[in-house]
């Protein structure tokens, strides 16, 4: 079974979902057959890749597609050399004009780095000498999470194009397009789960959605998201913030260790602290606690023992609650 994400990946620029000051630039781009060299930044799932991909094709068509963009991802391919032999043996050969009835067809080719703030400061000097001896006949299209990790000569010679987390109509739109096309009608407490959990990743709730659809079918319901999702239900959330109230140690104990034993991760334990207001929590509590989830989350990237992580954590909470 393909996966839902290409299947149903845009085909052309103006199918692109939601960013329509992206969509608006580019489309323009297309029909003067000109393009800068292009940074792409912003939250994962919200199509970076769909976007310039849906370039690609609108500006080369299927035929002259897979000799004129170069795709990589940089996470993988990030070290100095295939910037130096892949890279740019790629970009320095010319192109001719072809031009075409349907397609602009520009004489120049496109490369294509995903993930480009995975990549050494080496590589991006490197690739920043590229960028400058081959503009002629090649254009860049930069794609990362993080812009602040791609050096400045990079970016400064680059239109810089900021993707927004996909709002929450947009998201719904496209999801029951998808599961029309899938021959299924979505019930309105998927969607919801949906796009609670996603928090504007696209990607990622339709990546949910063809999961649970498989396990489910057409039965699926919103509790089967959030299962599959592996995601803490609210009310697991609120048993344990409301066992800190009590300011007893064993209590938050047994809590974790249930929390820990049901195997849920504990990364998430923390969402509750921004987003809920009826805890009454104040400021300075909130500032503490943040602080403890910062220590809590470096302790766990590290390779910490989970359930004292998470007790700590609880434990300064605990105490916050108590003086807030």
């Amino acid at each position: 079974m393909v996966p839902w994400v290409e299947q149903h990946r845009p085909s052309s620029i103006a199918q692109v979902a939601h960013q329509r000051h992206v969509v608006a630039t580019l489309s323009s781009a297309v029909e003067s057959g000109n393009l800068p060299h292009l940074l792409f930044y912003g939250p994962p799932g919200t199509g970076k890749t769909s976007t310039i991909l849906a370039l690609a094709k609108d500006l080369y068509g299927p035929e002259l597609y897979k000799s004129r963009v170069l795709e990589l991802n940089a996470s993988d391919e990030r070290g100095i050399d295939v910037v130096r032999n892949k890279i740019k043996h790629f970009a320095s050969l010319a192109v001719s004009s072809s031009k075409s009835s349907s397609y602009p067809c520009p004489p120049f080719k496109l490369v294509i780095l995903d993930e480009a703030d995975c990549m050494t400061t080496d590589a991006q000097s490197a690739l920043r000498r590229t960028m400058e001896t081959c503009t002629r006949v090649t254009r860049f299209c930069i794609i990362c999470n993080y812009v602040s990790r791609i050096i400045s000569p990079i970016a400064s010679r680059c239109a810089k194009f900021r993707f927004q987390p996909v709002s929450t109509e947009v998201m719904l739109e496209r999801l029951n397009m998808i599961a029309d096309k899938e021959g299924f009608q979505l019930p309105s407490d998927v969607t919801d789960a949906l796009v609670n959990i996603s928090g504007g990743d696209l990607r990622r709730a339709i990546t949910m959605m063809q999961n649970t659809y498989i396990l489910h079918g057409n039965s699926m319901k919103g509790q089967d998201i959030i299962e599959n999702a592996a995601t803490i239900p609210d009310s697991v959330i609120l048993d344990l913030v409301n066992s800190c109230k009590y300011n007893s140690f064993e209590k938050i104990q047994s809590k974790v260790n249930d929390i820990i034993a049901d195997g849920y991760p504990a990364n998430q334990i923390h969402d509750w602290v921004m987003s809920k207001e009826a805890f009454g929590i104040s400021a300075k509590s909130k500032s503490i606690i943040c602080k403890a989830l910062g220590t809590t989350d470096m302790r766990l990237t590290d390779g910490s023992d989970v359930t004292l992580s998470l007790l700590h954590l609880v434990s300064v909470i605990m105490q916050a609650l108590q003086t807030s």
